[in-house]
């Protein structure tokens, strides 16, 4: 078997880790968050699952790198020339597809649910990723209303209820779809975003 230096990887265990979460992305979709064993996953790799524990030693190290392969995609969709700014219409876009990848959204809302003990192996990484997404949604909002919101609140404080926002949605509706339509319920909350004072007084 070859051997995995996770400092400097080689080609092929760069090649063989990315078909792995390639395979859990798809078994994970299929099957949710608690049926994307790590079995499961690596019949769909073509691997044994001592194979698959040569690349990812547990099942959570197997699901932080799918939910950084998610969050690849949708940065590389919204990034415009390397900057953190994602277009609100763009960002009402990925609550959508969102809503067509219920495995994924389960998968994310889980662990971060479960990262808030100390010794989860997925709470730095969270850590890591709101403190990006918090600056991210600020430059959004900068993008959109200048230094300050429609409603007083500047481009930073603001930033945290739109991720409130957009993570909240996501628990509400992977607990009853049909009450909670993720999609409209956030273009009302941009809506909201854009009347500022005026919405709040009717």
């Amino acid at each position: 078997m070859e051997k995995l230096d996770d400092d400097a990887p080689t080609r092929r265990g760069q090649e063989r880790r990315a078909e792995i979460v390639r395979s859990a992305l798809e078994v994970i979709a299929e099957r949710g968050y608690r049926g994307a064993t790590l079995s499961a996953v690596a019949e769909r790799a073509g691997l044994t699952q001592q194979g698959l524990l040569h690349y990812f030693p547990t099942k959570e190290a197997l699901l932080i790198a799918v939910l950084a392969e998610r969050d690849q995609w949708d940065t590389g969709a919204a990034r415009r020339d390397g900057g953190g700014a994602w277009p609100l219409e763009l960002l009402a876009s990925l609550v959508e597809y969102n809503a067509m990848r219920p495995g994924i959204v389960q998968t994310f809302s889980a662990l971060l649910g479960e990262s808030v003990t100390e010794d989860h192996p997925a709470r730095e990484w969270f850590a890591r990723r709101y403190e990006r997404v918090r600056a991210d949604m600020a430059d959004t909002l900068r993008g959109e209303f200048g230094d300050r919101l429609p409603g007083g609140l500047t481009p930073e404080a603001a930033a945290p209820l739109l991720v409130a926002v957009l993570d909240g949605l996501q628990f509400q509706w992977l607990h009853d779809p049909d009450a909670v339509d993720m999609p409209a319920l956030f273009r009302a909350f941009v809506s909201l975003l854009n009347r500022g004072d005026e919405g709040a007084a009717e």
